[in-house]
């Protein structure tokens, strides 16, 4: 099958969080399934010059938006296996960063209406058209208004993929004819609540809907979860389904990782304690061997740091050690930051985002906490498992589906998890894990189990071939 895997960022090229790690693995995978899965990603100016230079130029054409004709020209990459088709436009991607501009709305817009032109400017025709979060929501509707009657186009299916649902691509009516150029008797397609609602029309207008776990699918059907958009999804229900991400094994190898102290596996876990001194020392905090907890997040409030801050002191208080990366609303950075003044030898913080110290946390770290409110699907705890770094997590979302309270051992417990959004319920579950620490040889046992667990992409990608095989026949 002919599989074009639409995002707005894809590793290795540009990542700012997860949907770049999943549109660089999976069609990899599912190239080593023997599909030809294919990528397309705006070429943006924060792509690496090295990146660029391995470029080839395809094509160059125009592409409508609104009422004008905005240039695109198309260059070819190739990752290992995989092709990858990066769309240029100076004007809306020749910019510092990838989001967060005030014309947003028509930087993805333009993005996915050049995807369906730019079909019909290459040497190779898509059977289905992943497309992925809001940014790439419009190609669906596009192809059903403007170009389904056309002979390349007739028979070319569509998914798309709900990252999170919390960001919806919401605007005002405006946009309707200035920047999508939407015949008005289709308004009611990208209407919802009163405004734009770009992911409401990919759910009218796409063949297939998919989510990122299991668990995730059935939530976003609770208005809890579903940011308002649980009424669209009901109708659409019988168009939805959910497969667990996975993770790069390769990338994430504590036995060849070059970015960590030593390299370690099941059957020799020194390796593990070598790195975990080695963090101690890098980051100035006090020698011992008390357990460390790592947490590496987005400091805001559905990533449950409101938890973390009301039994803080509590877990310090019980001789945890913590190691903190990550950013985000300043009164979480602030708190951190205080707890790292109050508890120099036992808390460190790091703000902001630095790829290689969350690998040595992953690799160095006890434990790992993750107590979200809300989690789509989340890759942390699955990379924390095969570091062997034990994860402490809410059941909600992909946590529940990849997390198995280890005091169920005969259902393959592999971590600690709690249920209800309290801090005390969150501490609960870290006092048991604590228990189990200074138990080594149950603890050795429930890290070597953690590590052996399969959360490559090989298991979703036959999923993903099992939906695509059933929209084409």
């Amino acid at each position: 099958m002919n599989i074009l895997y639409a995002a707005s960022e894809a590793l290795p090229y540009i990542a700012s969080g997860g949907l770049a790690d999943v549109a660089g693995s999976l069609p990899a995978a599912l190239c080593k399934a023997g599909q030809d899965a294919r990528v397309v990603v705006p070429l943006y100016k924060s792509i690496k010059q090295e990146l660029r230079d391995s470029l080839r130029f395809v094509c160059n054409f125009q592409v409508p938006v609104g009422w004008r004709q905005q240039y695109c020209g198309v260059f070819e990459g190739k990752i290992g296996t995989t092709t990858y088709y990066l769309i240029d436009n100076e004007y809306y991607f020749g910019r510092d960063g990838v989001y967060g501009f005030y014309d947003d709305c028509e930087r993805f817009c333009f993005f996915s209406r050049a995807i369906l032109e730019m079909i019909g400017h290459i040497d190779w025709q898509p059977q289905v058209i992943n497309c992925n979060d809001w940014q790439t929501a419009l190609t669906p509707v596009y192809l059903q208004i403007f170009y389904k009657h056309l002979p390349q186009f007739e028979n070319i299916k569509t998914v798309f993929t709900i990252h999170n649902i919390q960001y919806q691509g919401k605007y005002g009516t405006e946009v309707l004819s200035e920047v999508m150029g939407i015949p008005a008797y289709y308004n009611s397609l990208l209407m919802y609540d009163g405004c734009v609602n770009m992911m409401k029309a990919a759910f009218e207008s796409s063949d297939k809907i998919t989510t990122v776990s299991p668990s995730y699918a059935w939530e976003i059907l609770d208005p809890w979860y579903s940011h308002g958009l649980d009424r669209a999804l009901t109708n659409k229900q019988y168009k939805l389904t959910g497969f667990l991400n996975g993770i790069d094994v390769d990338l994430y190898n504590p036995e060849k990782d070059p970015l960590i102290a030593k390299n370690f596996n099941t059957k020799d876990l020194s390796g593990k304690a070598e790195c975990k001194k080695a963090l101690i020392e890098e980051l100035k905090l006090a020698p011992g061997d008390e357990p460390i907890i790592g947490i590496v997040t987005r400091f805001v409030s559905h990533k449950g740091v409101d938890l973390i801050r009301a039994v803080f002191e509590d877990m310090v208080a019980d001789g945890c050690k913590f190691v903190v990366l990550g950013s985000g609303d300043k009164m979480y950075e602030d708190f951190f930051r205080e707890m790292a003044y109050r508890y120099p030898d036992k808390v460190s913080v790091t703000i902001g985002f630095v790829p290689s110290l969350a690998k040595r946390i992953y690799a160095s770290a006890d434990m790992f906490l993750m107590p979200s409110q809300s989690e789509p699907c989340g890759l942390a705890q699955m990379i924390s498992l095969r570091y062997g770094t034990i994860p402490v997590v809410r059941e909600t979302g992909g946590l529940r589906d990849s997390i198995i309270d280890a005091g169920n051992p005969e259902a393959g417990g592999n971590g600690f998890t709690f249920k209800t959004y309290t801090a005390h319920d969150m501490l609960d579950a870290v006092r048991r894990a604590l228990a189990l620490y200074r138990d080594p040889k149950n603890w050795r046992n429930l890290m070597v189990f953690a590590m052996g667990c399969d959360n490559s992409w090989a298991k979703s990608a036959e999923l993903y071939q099992g939906l695509y095989r059933e929209l084409v026949g």
